[in-house]
């Protein structure tokens, strides 16, 4: 039996799965989900604080000769740089937690399962206290969220094995480890300017997004496409190790392949954006309520939902107060309230 058999197995196995993946099968849907993304990315280049009329911005974008410097620099290098990361951070915080939720078989499961928040929080923190921040604030959390991961596979194979549960064990040690380390840094830091520049950090925010940092993008791209084509694999592993082995599937090397992009896709979208709780939560567990538990819908519909969230979230975030809102704290109030919902309807239990 092949992947290809196994999928129809997991597709078959639920009626009503079945039912919504019958959504996705309509053109329309598909060329929807696709545009959803790109609109809102077109639809944030006409708000802001400087004020731009709909010509300015049309002007800009058809016919640059006709267009001011201010709305050249306004829409091409704040605007649509921030908007496009705000984009790509949605799409990889969302398909990293669909991926680890698949994989691990529980829908509670977020995208820094495996602390690469917490690892990226500390590395930001060693950047700003000791690094003068800058640049090296983006390079630091990076680097520390990956040795996050690490630690945590580490942590999770001390038993001798390599599962499911270990795997979590291990992260949730890493991320409480991290989290303590952040909290030392927070008490060395300067009062005066460290410590605001910490606690900004950890709120999470697209304002300091800006061409340079587009670099990000790259292993963004490349964390998505790697859970994007493994998500086949992704319905095989859901039934469960045992299962997936009887099957001819070679667990260890699709795991690794999977937690490794999802963990690439998290570490880059939190290297630029901070800690953003909640989407890798909720954007997955909303298309799995419409489109069904078949990965091979569920994963390309979190990309653009998860992308269109982020991007509207944060159009919101820098809009609604005179004083830039944290998209964070924004995405926590959204997301509290949907997870006491999934509790409620999940019953504290899996939702496969």
């Amino acid at each position: 039996m092949n992947l290809k058999e196994a999928s129809y197995i997991i597709k078959y196995m639920n009626i009503k799965c079945c039912e919504k993946n019958r959504i996705f099968d309509s053109a329309a849907i598909r060329v929807a989900l696709f545009m959803l993304p790109v609109f809102a990315v077109a639809v944030s280049l006409f708000f802001g604080r400087y004020p731009l009329s709909a010509k300015d911005v049309f002007n800009v974008i058809f016919n640059n000769e006709y267009s001011s410097a201010k709305a050249c620099v306004t829409v091409l290098e704040l605007r649509l740089p921030r908007a496009v990361a705000a984009a790509f951070v949605g799409a990889s915080l969302a398909v990293s937690g669909a991926a680890f939720q698949s994989a691990f078989r529980n829908p509670i499961v977020n995208s820094g399962i495996l602390g690469v928040s917490s690892g990226a929080g500390f590395g930001a923190c060693v950047a700003i206290v000791l690094l003068g921040g800058g640049f090296m604030t983006y390079v630091s959390a990076f680097a520390f969220s990956i040795i996050a991961v690490l630690m945590s596979l580490f942590a999770g194979r001390i038993s001798g094995l390599t599962t499911t549960v270990t795997l979590v064990l291990g992260g949730t040690i890493v991320s409480t480890f991290f989290s303590s380390l952040v909290a030392v840094m927070k008490y060395i830091a300067d009062p005066y300017s460290q410590l605001p520049s910490i606690t900004f950090w950890l709120m999470g925010s697209m304002a300091s997004v800006g061409s340079k940092q587009l670099i990000a993008l790259l292993p963004m791209a490349a964390g998505i496409l790697a859970v994007f084509f493994s998500r086949r694999w992704l319905n095989v592993i859901s039934m469960g190790d045992r299962e997936a082995s009887t099957l001819g599937l070679d667990v260890r090397k699709c795991r690794f392949v999977i937690i490794g992009g999802a963990t690439l896709c998290t570490a880059s979208a939190v290297c630029i954006s901070g800690t953003i709780g909640w989407v890798g939560l909720v954007i997955p567990n909303i298309c799995r309520m419409i489109f069904g538990n078949n990965n091979k819908n569920l994963v390309p519909a979190s990309i653009s939902l998860g992308a269109t969230f982020l991007v509207v979230a944060d159009l919101f975030a820098r809009n609604i107060s005179s004083a830039e809102f944290p998209i964070g704290i924004l995405c926590a109030l959204i997301g509290t309230p949907f997870f006491v919902y999934l509790l409620k309807k999940t019953r504290g239990g899996v939702i496969y």
